[in-house]
């Protein structure tokens, strides 16, 4: 334990580290290079964050044109065959790609969860920077893929950077690693204390202070660095102030045992996928029919392209009929596990958060049918929250980004809550996966 400042003790005896958060460093001791590797990490993954939204975001708008609206809306104005093309032309490009990425870069790692669970924290700059620049590309010309997996990488790989200049031991730079990658999911999305929480309840699995102090230090300057270009507010603009109801609550109870148990088949369904997609040659060709069949049912649910943010964001306003967003719930998962299948790298966050948004909606708006009172939106809110923390493991992680990418939801804590538990604890009980210990490569 650091010894404290000031060494006359209180009147009590006591010792000022009996609080139980307030543990012993470990290896990872918090020393001085220690908080400089945090300080460059912090802004190099607010920077790294930015020129991934910058590929991102530019991609949108060069293959779906600019104007008023969302992405979504973008995409809604493109003929059928537009649609197709882009995302035919994506996977034409990132099959190659991934497939000479992948064999020239043959045993350098490039995912973050493997490296702090199992390895020693060592992340190949040049392959995380190509795996994520290629993600970024695809997703902005429609693959349904989370685009928080490339900053979430950069932000790891920068803190493996910093700990290399300057000399830290290996279980500094796996916190270090960890502080970095939830700091990069902060930097994109604007939710810094979400961040912080993501590496402490998910990555390091530890909510002491030795951990939390420097996921907190490490998110905020991200973010605030990131702010250079991205913007400040939330990432879903416009969301009500939903207010409590007995009926969402009684609706949050019985519905939270379902989101677990679909959470948990989701969850089995991208460890499959990750296991069995395609590898050697055939991975070539792989993203090129994936994403064309994408294409095909994006003609009829132009929704599914994408991450699923736009998506989300229509069902947290309480917009969509029963049938549209029952068919974006059954889709979404499936659409993204045949992106995953198909050879793509990306992330689940959103896809996962998106699905669970649009199942709160069209189910709310059938128990709106038999007792209604509670807006849909409110509903979505507490679907999406639910169905993240079930699906990452991590119930208070993913309960406060949902509130802060809403900046509402507050009033419709006891349900939010209520749901994110029983849901999680029905997916953990049931098979215990998250959406990142399921794609964890086979021990060799």
């Amino acid at each position: 334990m650091p010894a404290p400042l000031v060494p006359r003790r209180l009147p009590s005896g006591r010792g000022a580290t009996e609080q139980p958060n307030n543990t012993d460093e470990g290896d990872a001791t918090l020393t001085p290079r220690f908080w400089l590797a945090l300080a460059i990490t912090g802004v190099a993954t607010g920077l790294a964050g930015d020129l991934m939204m910058v590929v991102l975001f530019g991609l949108e708008h060069l293959v779906f044109g600019t104007g008023p609206g969302d992405f979504q809306n973008h995409v809604e104005r493109a003929s059928g065959l537009h649609r197709v093309a882009s995302l035919a032309a994506a996977g034409a490009f990132a099959g190659p790609a991934w497939y000479l990425l992948r064999k020239w870069t043959k045993g350098e790692h490039s995912e973050v969860d493997e490296v702090i669970w199992t390895g020693d924290g060592r992340l190949s700059p040049r392959r995380s920077l190509l795996t994520g620049l290629i993600s970024e590309v695809v997703i902005g010309m429609g693959a349904s893929i989370g685009r928080e997996a490339a900053p979430k990488l950069m932000g790891g790989v920068s803190g493996s950077v910093a700990s290399g200049w300057l000399g830290l031991n290996t279980a500094q730079r796996r916190l270090l690693v960890a502080c970095g990658a939830g700091a990069g999911l902060a930097a994109v999305y604007n939710v810094p204390l979400g961040g912080a929480l993501f590496t402490a309840e998910l990555l390091v699995g530890s909510v002491t202070l030795p951990v939390v102090l420097p996921a907190v230090g490490c998110a905020w300057i991200a973010t605030a660095v990131a702010w250079l270009y991205l913007p400040q507010h939330a990432t879903y603009l416009d969301i009500p102030s939903y207010h409590f109801t007995t009926s969402l609550f009684v609706w949050a109870l019985l519905a939270a045992p379902i989101i677990g148990l679909l959470a948990s088949g989701y969850i089995r369904l991208i460890g499959w996928v990750s296991h069995h997609r395609l590898s050697g040659r055939a991975a070539i060709a792989g993203p090129l029919l994936a994403f064309s069949v994408l294409g095909v049912i994006g003609i009829a649910y132009p929704g599914l392209f994408g991450n699923g943010k736009d998506m989300a964001h229509r069902a947290f306003l309480g917009q969509g009929s029963l049938l549209a967003l029952f068919a974006l719930f059954a889709l979404k998962p499936l659409v993204t596990a045949l992106c995953i299948g198909g050879g793509a790298s990306g992330g689940l966050f959103t896809p996962f958060m998106s699905t669970g948004a649009v199942f709160g909606a069209f189910t709310g708006i059938a128990w709106s049918m038999l007792w209604p009172g509670a807006p849909v939106g409110a509903f979505a809110i507490v679907g999406g929250a639910s169905m993240l923390g079930a699906s990452i493991q991590a119930p208070l992680a993913g309960l406060v980004l949902v509130l802060e990418l809403t900046h509402s939801g507050f009033q419709l804590m006891v349900p939010i809550m209520a749901a994110t538990f029983i849901a999680t604890a029905v997916a953990r009980h049931v098979d215990g996966y998250s959406i990142y210990s399921a794609r964890l490569p086979a021990h060799r």
